[in-house]
C-alpha cells in the first residue's frame, strides 16, 4: 500500500504514536481519522502499524484502497506498512532486532514523510515502548469509563481522588526520560477522550473531574475526543473517515455527519501539530 502522489517531505518530520495497552478504545479511529485530516491538509504520511496480529490500522487502509477502486473514487491513501516483532533468539537478541528493525523503516520513512504515525497494540512489547520513546505527540485514546481510566491511575473508589499511578504512566514516565537521554527531545502526551455522551451523567462529570486532577500530576494535555457515534465504526468496512464525505457522491451528510466532523476539526486544533492552523482546516474542507 502506499500513497499515490507521495509529497516531497519538507523540514523535520513528527512522529505522532497513538498507544494504549487496553483494547476497545478506538485507537485505529482515531488514528485513521488523523491521518486523513493530515493528506487531505496536503502533507505526507506513513503509517507504521505495530500490532501485526490486528492490523486494525492497516485493514483500514485496505479497505480505503478496495472501496475506491470499486466505486472509482479518488481519495487520498498514506504510505503504510505493518512491523512485527521479532520472535526468535534469547531476549536480549530479539530486543536488539526489534529495535534493529524499527530504526531502519523508521530512518527510511523520514527520507519522504513530513508526519508518521504509528499504531501500538493494546498491550506491552518491546516494539510499543520503542514507539513511545520515539514520539513527539503521543496520543491515548481512554473511552468515558473508570475501567479505563485506571490504565492511568488508581483511584478511591468513594472520594475519587488519584492515589497513584498506573503502569501505563509509569512506562511513559520512563519513555520520556528515556527520550531526553536519547536526543534531548520532549513528548507532548495527549490524553483523547473518547466515546462521550451527550448526557451530563454523574459518571461522566466524575471522570472529567480526574482527569483534570490527573494532567497536573502527570503532565498530560487532556483534549475532548470523539462522542459515541454509530457512524465511526459503520465507516471502517469502507475504509472512509468523516474527513473523506466532500470526496464521496455515494453517501448522504446527516445531523450525526456534521456534529461527528466538528469533533475531529476541534481534535485536529487541540493536536497542535507542525503547521496546523484554522486556516488549513478551513482549506481541507
Amino acid at each position: 500500500m502506499g500513497q499515490k502522489k507521495m509529497q516531497k517531505k519538507k523540514g523535520k518530520t513528527h512522529i505522532i504514536v497513538v498507544g494504549n495497552e487496553k483494547g476497545g478504545s478506538g485507537k485505529s479511529t482515531s488514528a485513521m481519522h488523523i491521518v486523513v485530516s493530515l493528506l487531505e491538509r496536503g502533507s505526507s504520511v506513513s503509517i507504521i502499524d505495530l500490532d501485526s496480529r490486528q492490523k486494525s490500522l492497516a485493514r483500514y487502509i485496505e479497505n480505503r484502497q478496495i472501496y475506491a477502486d470499486q466505486h472509482n473514487l479518488k481519495l487520498t491513501m498514506p504510505d503504510a506498512h505493518v512491523l512485527m516483532g521479532t520472535e526468535d533468539g534469547t531476549s536480549q537478541e530479539m530486543e536488539q532486532q526489534d529495535e534493529d528493525n524499527f530504526s531502519a523503516l523508521l530512518d527510511e520513512l523520514k527520507t519522504k514523510s513530513e508526519f508518521i504515525l504509528i499504531d501500538c497494540p493494546g498491550s506491552d512489547s518491546n516494539l510499543s515502548r520503542l514507539a513511545h520513546i520515539s514520539a513527539d505527540t503521543l496520543i491515548t485514546p481512554v473511552n468515558d469509563s473508570f475501567v479505563d481510566i485506571d490504565l492511568l491511575a488508581k483511584v478511591n473508589p468513594d472520594s475519587y481522588k488519584v492515589e497513584k499511578l498506573s503502569l501505563y504512566s509509569e512506562m511513559v514516565w520512563e519513555a520520556r526520560k528515556a527520550r531526553a537521554m536519547k536526543d534531548r527531545g520532549t513528548i507532548d502526551w495527549v490524553v483523547m477522550r473518547n466515546r462521550t455522551s451527550s448526557l451530563n451523567a454523574k459518571n461522566t462529570r466524575r471522570v472529567h473531574d480526574v482527569l483534570t486532577q490527573l494532567q497536573k500530576r502527570v503532565a498530560f494535555r487532556y483534549v475532548a475526543g470523539f462522542g459515541e457515534r454509530v457512524i465511526y465504526r459503520e465507516l471502517f468496512p469502507k475504509g472512509l473517515t468523516l474527513v473523506d464525505f466532500k470526496n464521496n457522491n455515494h453517501e448522504k451528510m446527516t445531523m450525526s455527519h456534521v456534529a461527528a466532523r466538528q469533533e475531529i476539526r476541534r481534535l485536529m486544533e487541540a493536536l497542535k501539530l507542525p503547521g496546523w492552523s484554522k486556516v488549513a482546516i478551513a482549506a481541507a474542507e
